[in-house]
């Protein structure tokens, strides 16, 4: 069975080692790639254990249970990482999650943080990223500017004009 992290692995040799506490995460990714598959498998009291202890009365175990009981996992995609190796004490990663709930497809698009507590990784805040504005690669045609197709006339009688 392919792991549910979408890692190219099977399940036994990714996420489960992790989950059964056969080895620990060696990353913050490793993490939020267990914690996604133990979301799939309904497994909250891996969630709650990789839930940094400053961070545990935060986490609502009842409604986590029944959300990842409800929820039809469909996938992971990992957007990027930012630090969170072996050799750092705090990580950031940010996913998307896609999973359905009676029929309705939804993602949830987060931006978690990971910090290294003893030699462990653990959970320690999700956010939703923010929009990040539009940037203007070329400048823009002004109205009176002449048009772009090179007809000579001004942008606003040419190619800008309004239907």
């Amino acid at each position: 069975m392919q792991c549910p992290c979408g890692s190219g692995k099977t399940y036994s040799e990714c996420c489960e080692l992790i989950i059964k506490k056969e080895r620990p995460a060696l990353t913050a990714e490793e993490l939020m790639r267990s914690r996604y598959t133990a979301y799939t498998i309904n497994d909250v009291d891996y969630i709650a254990g990789t839930t940094h202890p400053d961070k545990k009365n935060d986490l609502d175990i009842e409604a986590t249970k029944k959300w990842a009981a409800e929820s039809d996992w469909m996938g992971l995609s990992i957007i990027r990482t930012e630090k969170g190796t072996t050799n750092d004490d705090e990580g950031e990663v940010e996913f998307i999650a896609s999973f359905s709930i009676k029929g309705v497809k939804q993602e949830h698009h987060e931006i978690s943080t990971f910090k290294k507590t003893d030699g462990e990784w653990y959970f320690w805040d999700g956010k939703y990223p923010t929009a990040k504005p539009f940037v203007r690669l070329e400048d823009k045609t002004g109205r009176n500017a002449p048009c772009i197709c090179g007809s000579g006339k001004k942008y606003k009688k040419c190619c800008g004009k309004e239907a």
